[in-house]
C-alpha cells in the first residue's frame, strides 16, 4: 500500500458545494464509456466562482483549458467541503481529475461517505485553517500512515486528524472492495 502522496496543492475557501465541483450540466455524461469519463475530469472544480479558485490569488483554474486532467493531486479546502445535493459524481469528477486526497476543515457528511465508499479521494480533516496557509502551487507531502502533511515549499509540516480504516478502504476501491478483500462480504451456499 503506498502511505506517501506526493504534489501540487490546490487551495479552496469554504462552502464549496457538489455544483461547484461538478455543475449539474455536465452530468450527461457516460460513468461506463472511458471517452465520456474524462469530461468529468475536465470539468471538476469549474463551478467554483472566480475568486475561490486558486485561493489566494483567485482566478486560477484546476484543470487548464483543453485539458482533462488537473496537474493537483491535494486540494486544501476550508469547513464543509462538499455541501449541497448528494450527487456521487463530485468526488468521481476529483479522482478523474486526478485528484487524490483532499484536506479539509469538515465536509458535509454524504460527501465524505461517497469519497469513502466509491474510493474515489481521501478526505483528511485537519484542525487548522490550512488554505490561510498553503498556496495553490506549493509542493506536498502527505504522509498517511503518520497522518501528517509536509508542505516541501515553506518547510512546514502539519498534523491532520487519523482516518482509521479510512485510506485502505479508498485505496482498496471503496467500501465493496475493500470488504471483498479482507473476507467481511457474506457468501451464500449454492
Amino acid at each position: 500500500m503506498d502511505t506517501i502522496i506526493q504534489g501540487k496543492a490546490y487551495v479552496l475557501g469554504k462552502n464549496i458545494d457538489t455544483d461547484q465541483i461538478i455543475p449539474a450540466e455536465h452530468l450527461v455524461y457516460s460513468l461506463s464509456d472511458p471517452e465520456e469519463v474524462k469530461m468529468y475530469g475536465k470539468y471538476a472544480l469549474s463551478g467554483v466562482p472566480i475568486e475561490q479558485a486558486g485561493l489566494p490569488e483567485g482566478g486560477i483554474p484546476f484543470v487548464e483549458e483543453g485539458y482533462y486532467s488537473s496537474p493537483y493531486s491535494i486540494i486544501i479546502a476550508g469547513p464543509n467541503f462538499g455541501c449541497g445535493s448528494s450527487r456521487e459524481h463530485a468526488p468521481f469528477a476529483l479522482k478523474v481529475a486526478g485528484a487524490r486526497a483532499i484536506i479539509a476543515e469538515s465536509y458535509a457528511r454524504i460527501f465524505y461517505r461517497n469519497c469513502v465508499d466509491g474510493g474515489f479521494v481521501i478526505p483528511f480533516e485537519t484542525a487548522q485553517p490550512l488554505n490561510k496557509s498553503i498556496l495553490t502551487g506549493d509542493e506536498l507531502s502527505l504522509d498517511m500512515e503518520n497522518n501528517t502533511l509536509t508542505n516541501l515549499t515553506q518547510n512546514v509540516t502539519y498534523q491532520l486528524r487519523p482516518l482509521g480504516d479510512v485510506v485502505n478502504i479508498v485505496q482498496a476501491g471503496g467500501i465493496f472492495e475493500y470488504a471483498r478483500k479482507n473476507d467481511l462480504m457474506a457468501t451464500t451456499e449454492a
